[in-house]
């Protein structure tokens, strides 16, 4: 299920980046960092899972300031 997650997560991410540099539509970056951080996160639950505490740790650390930048970037816009 994680790995599932973790790929739709990753196209979600790709297809806005892809997006967001052919059209030069900046109003997308918000939404482009909720995914990535989601994804980040995904990939340190699994890395848990995995028994790679190190790994997890720090992904979920990443994640976790990902996310509060895009929070930020919500509110700010």
């Amino acid at each position: 299920m994680l790995l599932v997650l973790r790929i739709i997560l990753a196209i979600i991410v790709i297809t806005l980046s892809v997006y967001g540099l052919v059209s030069d539509n900046h109003d997308i970056y918000p939404y482009m960092s909720l995914f990535l951080g989601l994804m980040i996160l995904v990939i340190g639950i699994s890395e848990f899972k995995a028994k790679r505490q190190a790994i997890a740790i720090m992904c979920i650390f990443i994640s976790v300031f990902i996310l509060f930048v895009a929070a930020y970037e919500f509110l700010v816009r």
